[in-house]
């Protein structure tokens, strides 16, 4: 009898352990997508006014072209949903992104240094790198504000990435570089589209099932806790600063690739679209609230929405406004929810 409530007992404690496991396995994977509900319903109303507005936006091909067009944004924007989950911000992910892509030209092409496409890649991937390092030294050891520190960046990436050339664009890159925005395999995923894929998913388990990961929420919900508790706050700040440079620098690629060309200009104003984005889809300006899975809902908002008003015919100076006003409401729902807890 004693063995047979030993063999219950086990048993009973054995249903108990799996089913905490999968309760925790379900909680981890349900915090990829924490806090979309309401953009997630706002990005299927959007999708529903636009089928019925216009005839050709529910077509594959307009499909299609939409995740074409938002690659560069979607890259950028896992970049920074790590600044902001730490509570900081990073202006110059748009200027990073053009002297990335100057750097990979001037390296790679036949008229300058002629050292080919995978050295120019590597060269350009190390300088944005290294901008991002001097932004996250500036913030940590100087104690710049992140916003003053990437502004200052911003300013000094794009005025290097215009002295590599004088401000000259730099045309024409091998076939097989400019395919992989172009060649859909299987019908239908680019490589470029499949590399912001892949990210996406990289980064959305590292965030939720690494340890390191979640230090960057505890980070930006304290810092000072955070550090009490161990965390490595200065070391992960400035990792997390470099990172989101170098995705700058490989979103510049994938744009290097898509256009067959490199320009300083590149980028402009590429850096609100990316932080609207990431508010969009829930993060938390002030750090701490934020996930992958919602900052691609906010990218497809963002991608959906330009795509929506160019096939209504709408000026790109009021597509400037609709925008505008989608980023005001997301950081004012960001502001109200913030209040209401």
């Amino acid at each position: 009898m004693a063995v047979s409530n030993d063999t219950s007992n086990l048993k009973a404690g054995e249903l108990k352990a799996g089913a905490g496991a999968q309760a925790t396995a379900g909680a981890r994977f349900s915090a990829v997508f924490a806090g979309t509900m309401g953009p997630l319903i706002g990005l299927v109303l959007l999708c529903l006014a636009l089928s019925l507005t216009t005839d050709t936006f529910l077509t594959i091909r307009n499909i299609l072209n939409v995740l074409d067009q938002i690659t560069v944004l979607g890259i950028m924007a896992i970049g920074m949903t790590l600044v902001i989950l730490i509570g900081g911000i990073d202006l110059s992910v748009g200027s990073v992104l053009a002297l990335a892509s100057m750097v990979m030209g001037f390296v790679a092409h036949p008229d300058y240094l002629n050292l080919g496409l995978p050295a120019g890649i590597a060269a350009a991937l190390v300088v944005a790198g290294l901008c991002g390092l001097v932004s996250g030294l500036l913030v940590t050891i100087t104690k710049l504000p992140p916003f003053i520190a990437t502004l200052a960046m911003m300013s000094v990436a794009r005025g290097l990435a215009n002295m590599i050339t004088d401000g000259s664009q730099i045309v024409g890159f091998p076939d097989w570089f400019t395919s992989l925005s172009i060649i859909r395999h299987f019908g239908f995923l680019s490589v470029t589209v499949g590399l912001m894929i892949v990210l996406a998913v990289i980064f959305a388990i590292f965030l939720n099932y690494r340890a390191t990961g979640r230090s960057l929420y505890a980070i930006g919900g304290s810092a000072e806790v955070a550090r009490l508790s161990g965390i490595p706050v200065k070391s992960l700040t400035n990792w997390v600063y470099a990172i989101c440079a170098v995705l700058a620098g490989l979103a510049g690629i994938v744009l290097a690739a898509r256009l067959d060309s490199v320009q300083p200009s590149s980028g402009l104003g590429y850096e609100l679209d990316t932080i609207a984005a990431v508010v969009i889809g829930g993060a938390s300006l002030s750090g701490g609230v934020g996930s992958i899975g919602g900052t691609a809902i906010g990218v497809l908002i963002i991608g959906v929405l330009r795509n929506g008003l160019n096939l209504l015919g709408v000026s790109p100076f009021i597509q400037q406004v609709v925008i505008g006003v989608v980023i005001a409401l997301a950081v004012a729902t960001d502001t109200w929810r913030r209040r209401a807890q």
